[in-house]
């Protein structure tokens, strides 16, 4: 074999291989909403419409979340409002570490938790609870250009007592991005599902128990 010759494979064999290397699909990196924020912020929203030393909500059976089947999934999606604002697009490289139900839902029971509510789960055995259902309409990262962002969460809340309808609202809560991507997008919801959680707080605290027992 000729000094040329050889020169030749392994000039194609190092070709190869880095070919090789490029075409390598990038690691996927999963997001989560991170640590709750301090508990002072979430205990002045649960008392702010309660009169002190009462506790309104008590005992509260958080239903898991329910919503549209492309949310069932832990695709990261966002929407181009200025190109098409009808198609939701998911990130090809970046997914949540679960669904947004279990994400949500988890930080909603967290929040509930933490500023004094009793949570329960729909596994846990108990007579005539009062029972919060929600119903996700919106969970999404939207682009109003190419550089901005903002994180959006919409849900309609149910509140139940002896399987009757106490009342119901619809919550929405949107944040702006830090940044034009993924993570920013996951930064922005988890701030969004934190200001919903006070919302939710400040709402269930204006129902007595006299509201739910009848």
């Amino acid at each position: 074999m000729t000094t040329s010759l050889r020169t030749l494979l392994a000039l194609s064999t190092c070709a190869l291989l880095l070919g090789g290397c490029a075409s390598a699909p990038p690691a996927t990196a999963r997001y989560d909403f991170g640590p709750l924020p301090t508990a002072a912020a979430n205990a002045a929203a649960a008392t702010s419409a309660a009169p002190a030393g009462s506790n309104p909500i008590g005992t509260l059976m958080v239903a898991d979340l329910s919503g549209p089947a492309s949310l069932d999934s832990e695709h990261m999606q966002y929407r181009l409002l200025y190109a098409d604002a009808r198609q939701t697009r998911p990130y090809a490289h970046n997914q949540w570490a679960a669904t947004p139900f279990q994400l949500l839902g988890q930080r909603l029971r967290s929040s509930f938790a933490q500023s004094g509510v009793k949570v329960l789960a729909t596994t846990d055995a108990i007579t005539n609870p009062t029972v919060l259902r929600m119903e996700v309409n919106e969970f999404a990262q939207n682009f109003d250009s190419a550089t901005s962002s903002y994180g959006v969460i919409n849900v309609r809340a149910s509140l139940f007592r002896q399987h009757r309808l106490i009342d119901q609202r619809t919550f929405q809560r949107s944040v702006a991005a830090p940044t034009a991507d993924a993570a920013g997008g996951a930064q922005a919801l988890a701030a969004a599902s934190d200001a919903l959680a006070a919302d939710l707080l400040v709402w269930l605290n204006t129902i007595t128990p006299q509201n739910t027992a009848r």
